[in-house]
């Protein structure tokens, strides 16, 4: 079974984002969930990305390296939209990666290094509408990504919702939802 560092998005610790990590717990999965906004939750996009920045995202990304180093180097990686920056940060840098989930967002490899580490697999996830995913280029961060990965995939889904797979929040989509838990349950059995 897999250890994973999964990170939050903009939102917080919303209740969606508890009873994913609780299903892949469900499965066998170690699964450590830290809290990068210290118990704040938003309920709307536009709050939490104004939280985000009043920390700064350099922060958000340092609060995940730190909840990094009190864990085993032999993680994988996963975060949502916001969350993806300190996971993708981790899974390109520290030493020992077992794979990263990134759903919603990517952002361009040279962010945090030339290349994606060789043996690091990785699995993105979006829908093929979402005008933040698509529109704001990390579909095409996702696709580089993908490219240069030893065992890289980009999963795309019908709809325009950011926070589809969030059972707790009106973007849920049940099916592209279960899907993605299918794909990376999958992905996390093999590591």
């Amino acid at each position: 079974m897999a250890e994973v560092l999964l990170f939050h998005h903009a939102l917080g610790q919303t209740t969606g984002f508890g009873a994913f990590a609780d299903e892949l717990r469900q499965a066998g999965h170690t699964v450590h969930t830290p809290d990068l906004y210290d118990g704040r939750t938003f309920t709307t996009l536009d709050e939490g990305v104004a939280y985000a920045e009043e920390i700064g995202f350099g922060e958000i990304i340092e609060r995940g390296t730190r909840a990094a180093d009190e864990l085993p180097t032999e993680l994988v990686y996963a975060g949502f939209s916001l969350g993806v920056l300190p996971a993708q940060k981790l899974a390109q840098t520290r030493a020992g990666a077992r794979g990263a989930l990134l759903f919603y967002s990517c952002v361009p490899m040279s962010e945090f290094g030339p290349s994606w580490p060789a043996g690091v697999p990785v699995q993105i996830h979006g829908m093929d509408a979402d005008p933040m995913f698509v529109g704001e280029g990390d579909l095409d961060a996702a696709r580089e990504v993908v490219d240069s990965a030893e065992h890289g995939e980009l999963f795309l889904y019908p709809g325009d919702q950011h926070y589809f797979a969030d059972s707790s929040l009106p973007s849920y989509d049940e099916d592209a939802a279960t899907l993605l838990t299918k794909r990376v349950l999958e992905f996390l059995g093999s590591r």
